[in-house]
């Protein structure tokens, strides 16, 4: 009867924890790939004796057929440019042929049969990074008949639209991997990445990252639904940039309309999704006045209330990870520049994560030192920190982050961990632009620009341990945005 018992008692137990294990994985959601800690790393060298390049991250060989690829700032001195070179035909995007090598059981070459064949369309990407020696792409694969088709890429979802992003400015070459892979274990969604090397038109470019762009998806991507038929229905995704070069994508919402945001330096929302043949007037206009009732909400009166206010529009996890996110790592584009916002019908709107080159002490001059907080002065925080409950969700979250996925220990390991994956192909990478270090130094003062590979790393591990510790001593000072004595006018 006694051991009865105590297999009565082992059942419950495991059924106790199988059930603490489900719900576990229902509050983490998605299964989270990081390449570095699951793919095959360096295994010794190359395997074909030498005769062409040899590795064991994916390869990808782009053939343009000789013609320059699009989207390079004509005016070159003006970083802001909004005119871009455009192929012979005058478009913005050129037809060209993509090949990538990604199997796990061996290295990979550039002779060897590709696992994805495809055509594709390729245009330069990014703002002020367009002017860069190396290049980042916007790919978009297509069918025999030029149509967009969806293809899985390195383990990804499918989907026909990705970012090929070339660290430049980025001499540690893992910022944004590293905060895409961490923001998605913390945050509902961040982009998938994988390290890759790049080869175009037969030349060798250096080490790449494979990013998802920010983009409906039906089993990946953000999760908004697709436009439905004949109504203005949709779930969406909107970005805080310098706007579309389609005029029907901007939109001239209540904070654009006041000059809360920037009409001074071109600074506006514009819609990502759903894309310019799916987008009507009608949906362009529903979707503007949507984003307006919820600022006029956030600026009014009854912002904190229970039910007429924010938390009615926003999900709050979210604002609170991607502020805690972004100011760690004093991302202080965000809230101003490659901010993106998605929402799906009947939902709530729900922050995404992106660009992390100038983050970790990598901006151009002294404004992200990490003895401050920044988020507060910005679009959306400005009004929501006013919120005393809010405020102390930023602080409790905080604290739960920094015995986890923000931990300095974690965060260095992280590094270490990455770097030991990626082995040979960062010494590949800066044969061809190791010049950088000497000749491209654009942070002031002088002083902040790394000498070599090694310093980079360093670099962004003592602002990691420096800006974790100040925020540690420091993260209750965000009660002052939500005191009552502040916000007199506001609380009532």
């Amino acid at each position: 009867m006694k051991y009865k018992g105590i297999g009565i008692a082992a059942a419950v137990l495991a059924l106790l924890c199988a059930l603490a294990a489900t719900a576990l994985e229902a509050e983490e959601g998605p299964y989270r790939v990081h390449q570095h800690l699951e793919s095959r790393g360096p295994d010794g060298g190359c395997d074909c004796g030498g005769t062409e390049l040899c590795t064991h991250l994916p390869l990808v060989v782009i053939d343009t057929g000789g013609e320059a690829i699009p989207g390079v700032p004509i005016d070159s001195e003006d970083k802001n440019s909004e005119r871009f070179t455009t192929t012979a035909e005058g478009e913005d995007m050129l037809s060209a042929h993509i090949s990538i090598m990604d199997d796990e059981t061996r290295n990979h070459h550039p002779s060897d049969e590709p696992d994805l064949e495809t055509d594709t369309l390729i245009r330069i990407r990014g703002n002020s990074s367009r002017s860069y020696d190396k290049k980042s792409y916007l790919l978009r694969f297509t069918d025999e008949k030029g149509e967009y088709e969806d293809h899985e890429v390195m383990g990804m979802d499918a989907h026909y639209e990705w970012a090929l992003y070339g660290p430049y400015l980025d001499k540690s070459l893992i910022r944004n991997y590293m905060w895409y892979n961490i923001a998605g274990e913390i945050m509902d969604y961040a982009p998938n990445v994988r390290f890759c090397e790049v080869i175009l038109n037969g030349v060798y470019q250096g080490l790449y990252v494979m990013v998802e762009t920010i983009t409906n998806g039906v089993d990946s991507r953000v999760n908004v639904s697709e436009p439905v038929d004949d109504t203005t229905s949709t779930g969406y995704v909107i970005r805080l940039d310098r706007g579309s070069n389609n005029a029907l994508k901007n939109l001239n919402n209540f904070t654009y309309y006041t000059y809360r945001i920037g009409q001074l330096h071109d600074i506006r929302v514009n819609i990502v999704y759903p894309r310019s043949g799916a987008l009507t007037e009608e949906m362009a206009g529903a979707i503007e006045q949507d984003l307006s009732d919820f600022e006029k909400t956030l600026y009014s009166f009854d912002y904190d209330s229970e039910f007429y206010g924010y938390k009615t529009w926003v999900d709050v996890s979210s604002f609170v990870d991607y502020f805690i996110i972004n100011e760690l790592t004093c991302n202080y584009d965000a809230g101003t520049l490659s901010t993106y916002l998605y929402k799906d019908i009947g939902g709530k709107y729900r922050f995404c994560i992106w660009d992390f080159n100038s983050a970790c002490e990598n901006y151009a001059d002294l404004t992200t030192q990490p003895h401050h907080f920044e988020l507060q002065n910005n679009i959306w925080y400005f009004m929501i920190i006013r919120d005393e409950e809010f405020v102390e969700e930023i602080i409790r979250r905080y604290h739960e982050l920094r015995r986890s996925y923000l931990s300095d220990e974690y965060l260095t390991n992280y590094i270490d961990e990455t770097i030991a994956y990626l082995g040979p192909a960062i010494d590949r990478n800066f044969a061809v632009w190791g010049y950088t270090f000497e000749e491209y130094r654009p942070l002031n003062p002088d002083s902040r620009n790394p000498e070599n590979y090694g310093a980079a790393v360093e670099q962004m591990k003592d602002f990691i341990a420096e800006r974790g510790e100040w925020m540690d001593e420091h993260i209750d000072i965000l009660r002052q945005y939500g005191h009552p004595s502040k916000n007199k006018k506001y609380n009532h």
